[in-house]
């Protein structure tokens, strides 16, 4: 990426710059500045839901089949350019190449899914509900609709929201994340060639600003949200009290509870990848191990020797594996929680901060936002370490003694987002599925995000409102229903009936 790249908004078909308001756009891997952000106002939100509510009633009034073409236009088009998406990803959010290019991925096949917009908004029908009157279901869509995305997945996330919105009829403004927001103007390019209309899409760069003047704004209908817990329930608490549809994802301390049957090998493969992959930068990272006894020693030297074969470095470099974290603030955040570890009566056996860092020295001494892989043993539960959301490349051990006492361990924590159990007794995994208090569960699967066509979100804290992302619950966000009761008068029909009408 140049020093001199600028993003823009994106209004009503094209490129818009923003009102002088900018901040800078990173490198992680260097640290060097690489580019401007326009930072969005409210005049510039105005705007855009402008542009979308003068486009909706043309795109809502378009046929099903129409829509449906250009999302497999669009679908083809991200799968062409999904090299260049990935490389975005990688200069401004600092994650590897392939580990974009699975986010690419993932993020098509809610694209893919919305391709079948025709079939999933097919309603109900019944005939003669009473003598000569049937009754029908219909869904339509709300109108402005937003999503406002996280900056870990620049163009996952949002391709779990606008696809389903746009597919239903809706025209939708996003608000990415500033710290990498190139992929989104990418993505509205690619929009524009696919054939949806001018206005449909839109994008406002910027902050908190931004936020809120979508959050407030009366032809705004729905905001869906993914982030940190404390925004969470503030774009929740807002959106709501301005009379709006709002699905707001937040944090997460996911949990892997390993029964003495489990597959070892298989386990620190799964802690490992599922802890670090994307520098820890995922909301259904595994964060915490609950070893249950007598594993844990043995668990441990397992997941310690595969850490120390992990290349980091920088994410156009095919050989690494692990990138740096988004920003130096993050960065500083994620390493105060080693010695916060240690204060609390943990012990670190890998230290992330003194990992080599592939083209440099170590991630203490080599530019960047660098913190290597990390591993805490004997955790207390209950300790801050094991409570709090890190969102790094921590893996916190805890060892507990039983089953009940590990499911106890998650049951009682503030978030409810994903969780996984290891075990070769299929009546521990059902009794584990049937107990645990949380929305997404692996079962000898560490990451368990659900396919498309099911729907992502968790359980308390880490989810505000009532419904899910993407799938079935994505559809019914972004559309409302209508139930129709017919009757079609046939010549023999006459008369003047005042009777309360019945279902005779």
């Amino acid at each position: 990426m140049s020093a001199t790249t600028h993003v823009t908004h994106w209004i009503g078909g094209g490129p818009v710059a923003g009102n002088g308001e900018t901040a800078e756009i990173y490198n992680p891997a260097t640290g060097v500045v690489s580019g401007t952000v326009d930072m969005g106002s409210a005049a510039d939100v105005d705007a855009a839901v402008a542009a979308a509510e003068a486009a909706f009633p043309a795109w809502r009034d378009a046929s099903l089949v129409k829509r449906a073409q250009v999302l497999f236009r669009f679908r083809d088009l991200v799968d062409r350019h999904r090299d260049e998406l990935a490389a975005l990803i990688s200069a401004e959010h600092g994650k590897v190449h392939s580990d974009a290019l699975g986010e690419v991925a993932r993020g098509l096949e809610v694209v893919e899914f919305a391709c079948g917009i025709p079939h999933l908004l097919k309603g109900g029908f019944s005939e003669n509900v009473s003598t000569r009157v049937d009754s029908y279901s219909i869904r339509q869509p709300l109108g402005v609709v937003a999503g406002i995305t996280p900056f870990n997945f620049p163009a996952m996330v949002p391709m779990w929201m606008f696809p389903i919105a746009i597919a239903c009829g809706n025209a939708f403004v996003l608000k990415p994340s500033e710290k990498d927001p190139s992929a989104s103007l990418l993505l509205a390019r690619l929009w524009r060639e696919a054939g949806l209309p001018d206005g449909v899409f839109n994008v406002v760069q910027g902050g908190k600003t931004a936020v809120d003047a979508l959050l407030a704004h009366p032809w705004v209908r729905a905001v869906s949200f993914v982030g940190s817990t404390p925004i969470a329930r503030y774009v929740y608490e807002t959106g709501t009290a301005h009379g709006k549809r709002v699905q707001a994802l937040g944090g997460a301390k996911n949990h892997m509870l390993v029964l003495p049957d489990a597959d070892l090998d298989l386990v620190a493969d799964s802690a490992v990848s599922a802890g670090f992959g994307s520098a820890g930068e995922r909301c259904m990272a595994i964060s915490v191990v609950l070893a249950v006894d007598p594993v844990g020693d043995a668990l441990v030297d397992k997941i310690v020797s595969r850490v120390a074969a992990l290349k980091v470095g920088p994410g156009d470099d095919p050989e690494s594996e692990m990138g740096p974290l988004v920003t130096r603030e993050h960065r500083d955040k994620v390493a105060s929680y080693l010695d916060l570890g240690v204060s609390e009566g943990a012990k670190v056996v890998v230290d992330g901060r003194t990992a080599p860092v592939r083209g440099g020295g170590t991630a203490a001494d080599t530019p960047g936002f660098w913190l290597g892989p990390t591993v805490l043993d004997h955790v207390p539960p209950g300790s801050r370490v094991h409570r709090e959301e890190i969102f790094g490349p921590v893996l916190s051990i805890v060892r507990v003694p039983t089953y009940e006492a590990g499911v106890e361990v998650i049951n009682s924590g503030e978030y409810g987002n994903g969780t996984a159990i290891f075990t070769n007794d299929g009546g521990a995994a059902r009794r584990f599925q049937n107990e645990v208090e949380v929305g997404m569960i692996g079962i000898n699967v560490p990451i368990p995000v659900p396919m498309a066509f099911y729907s992502f979100g968790g359980w308390k804290s880490s989810l505000f409102g009532d419904t899910h992302v993407h799938g079935t619950e994505g559809v019914h966000f972004y559309t409302r229903g209508k139930v129709v009761t017919s009757r079609w008068l046939d010549p023999s029909h006459g008369g003047v009936n005042l009777g309360f009408p019945t279902n005779g």
